[in-house]
């Protein structure tokens, strides 16, 4: 006998209902897997601030941020010399630094540059630079922090913990992240 024609609509439409299931499953289980890889990546706001050695360009010792980091509040930027908005938000990182490098603050400035660390001394000579000034010249730090350019700033506790992740530019002097910094520095360490 010959199947009927409501047969073969039947079998086509269940076949339409598996693959929107299968794709709705596809993105179901895409975006479990994206809420979570911060977890994973250790990379998040209200997750320590991973530990990464670095070069301190003052005195050439490789350096671990996590010891940098422990009892301060701090910046945690990573910067190239050749970035423009790296260039434009530096002042205001100094003067920002120099309100409050008395009541525990830092700046941990990371530079991505390659080669020679003369030329961040000669960058931060040029700009008047007081605070940090590290170097990471095989950017793995960019990696480690998940980072999709230069400049990004990690805002981080007493306590290691980072509070607030900026992609691009700013202007550290601007009320919110001032009252920010003043906030985490009235916190106890613990």
């Amino acid at each position: 006998p010959r199947p009927h024609r409501h047969e073969g609509l039947i079998m086509r439409v269940s076949y339409q209902w598996i693959a929107v299931g299968a794709i709705a499953a596809g993105l179901g289980t895409g975006a479990w897997i994206l809420s979570h890889a911060d977890a994973v990546n250790g990379v998040t706001v209200g997750a320590p601030a991973p530990d990464y050695r670095v070069i301190d360009v003052g005195t050439g010792d490789t350096v671990g941020l996590r010891a940098r980091l422990k009892g301060h509040v701090t910046i945690i930027n990573i910067w190239a010399t050749w970035c423009v908005p790296c260039r434009l938000e530096m002042p205001s990182m100094e003067k920002l630094y120099n309100e409050f490098k008395g009541r525990g603050f830092q700046i941990a400035a990371v530079s991505i540059d390659q080669g020679d660390p003369a030329v961040i001394t000669k960058f931060a000579k040029a700009y008047g630079l007081t605070f940090d000034l590290l170097h990471d010249p095989s950017g793995d730090i960019q990696e480690l922090y998940r980072t999709t350019g230069v400049p990004e700033s990690f805002i981080v506790d007493r306590r290691g913990v980072i509070v607030k992740w900026l992609i691009g530019g700013y202007d550290w002097t601007a009320p919110v992240q001032r009252t920010l910094i003043d906030r985490l520095l009235s916190e106890p360490a613990s």
